[in-house]
């Protein structure tokens, strides 16, 4: 087999600073759009953010056209309704305004209007077909209003595939927004529960791509063209992914404590764009595969802060559940860069030894969960033993990042490390 010897390094361009979100309207007349559809969710839809993006493309000439039906942690229904919606009313560009949910959406209706296609068309496999991307959509701008996802720097959009129960989604390089508007006063009405969900959401991507699969050992793709995104560690990741993790670690309990700093709140946001340009190149692994099910079989579950309408482990809080038991899997084969992760979320590793890594890296983690807010364990969001067959059932699927694992994981791995989930402290 031969190895992969290249590796691509692709972003959105970024614009940051308090205020920037008026700066829309400038932004997409500068891409070329006449008629954008905006979108966001029920509970941003009469907020300040919409508003002053509306106000700001109207003031350019542009027509401005509000969707406000994205589902939080999507499904393949809600992204058929904006897809839709989008079809109908013959947009030339999309303005995102929320979070991963809706920038995700957004990415989708693009996707599916400038190149229609039967739905699972573009879908990962083994699930979809995973046909690739004909060529560029049409503009896209993306401003988040979480700071957790990165979709507004990344080629991915994720949902729920209901007649699965389990999560996949649609990775290419065109899908990534054109620009990313990260503006902190848009993240300051965040629930502290949500905070909390979506910070953990951002240190894991960084983790996550930091201790993937290096790049030179994934299998050359046959053409240029079928390089996927998520490519496996890479010198140029590496240097996003570590900078975000010092920037969560020093910054989450400041913004859980007092939603009022604006500076923690602005770090947080900038450091879900690195993360987000580190694992958009570099990828996730373990943490996120076993995440999917873990989000499409809730029971009854229903976090504080999250609409009370229907149960609910949202993505980020269902990722770090899995995460202290597969860094504990994954440290033997490369306990350096789990060392380093540690160090860098301010662990003392001065005396660690390389057996050391999964342990401390994993106590680190729980220490900072418990602080935050976290469930303890799987158990604490409703599964159990019996539950891990099915858990296990929804992970294998999943191999755009579960084979980004740096140590290869089959069914009775995952179902150790589940059962390793279920308590963590």
């Amino acid at each position: 087999m031969a190895y992969e010897t290249a590796f691509v390094m692709s972003s959105s361009r970024i614009k940051v600073g308090p205020g920037a979100t008026r700066e829309a309207g400038y932004d997409m007349a500068q891409l070329g759009a006449r008629r954008v559809l905006v979108v966001s969710d029920p509970n941003l839809a009469q907020g300040e953010p919409v508003a002053l993006v509306l106000e700001a493309l109207r003031a350019q000439g542009l027509d401005a056209v509000l969707y406000d039906r994205v589902r939080i942690e999507p499904t393949d229904g809600s992204f058929r309704d904006a897809i839709q919606f989008a079809t109908e009313g013959r947009f030339d560009g999309y303005v995102a305004i929320g979070g991963g949910s809706t920038i995700d959406t957004a990415k989708v209706a693009n996707l599916y209007t400038t190149y229609p296609a039967d739905f699972l068309a573009y879908v990962n496999a083994p699930i979809g077909q995973a046909r690739p991307v004909p060529g560029r959509l049409k503009p896209m701008i993306a401003i988040p209003t979480t700071a957790g996802t990165g979709s507004e720097t990344t080629g991915v959009a994720i949902f729920d595939l209901t007649e699965m129960h389990a999560k996949t989604g649609i990775a290419h390089n065109m899908l990534r927004p054109d620009l990313a508007i990260v503006d902190p006063r848009n993240t300051r009405t965040l629930p502290r529960m949500v905070a909390a969900c979506t910070g953990w959401d951002v240190l894991c991507h960084a983790i996550e791509s930091l201790t993937a699969l290096p790049y030179g050992r994934r299998a050359a793709p046959e053409d240029p063209g079928l390089r996927p995104s998520y490519q496996g560690a890479n010198p140029i990741s590496d240097i996003w992914a570590a900078r975000a993790i010092e920037m969560v670690a020093a910054n989450i309990l400041r913004v859980l404590e007092d939603s009022s700093d604006d500076e923690a709140r602005a770090q947080m946001l900038l450091a879900a764009a690195f993360a987000g340009m580190g694992f958009g190149n570099a990828g996730v692994h373990l943490p996120h595969g076993m995440s999917y099910p873990v989000s499409g079989m809730v029971k009854n579950y229903v976090p504080e802060g999250y609409p009370p309408d229907r149960p609910l482990v949202p993505h980020g809080m269902a990722v770090v559940l899995n995460a202290p038991a597969v860094f504990r899997f994954t440290a033997r084969v490369n306990p350096e860069r789990h060392l380093y992760a540690a160090r860098l979320m301010g662990a003392d590793t001065t005396a660690a030894r390389p057996e050391d890594a999964g342990d401390l890296l994993a106590r680190t983690i729980a220490v900072l969960m418990r602080r935050t807010g976290m469930p303890n364990g799987l158990s604490a969001v409703g599964y159990t033993p019996d539950d891990v067959e099915g858990l296990v059932e929804g992970t294998l699927p999943q191999h755009r990042v579960t084979k980004l694992s740096p140590r290869p994981a089959g069914p009775g791995e995952l179902r150790q490390l589940f059962l390793d989930s279920m308590v963590l402290w």
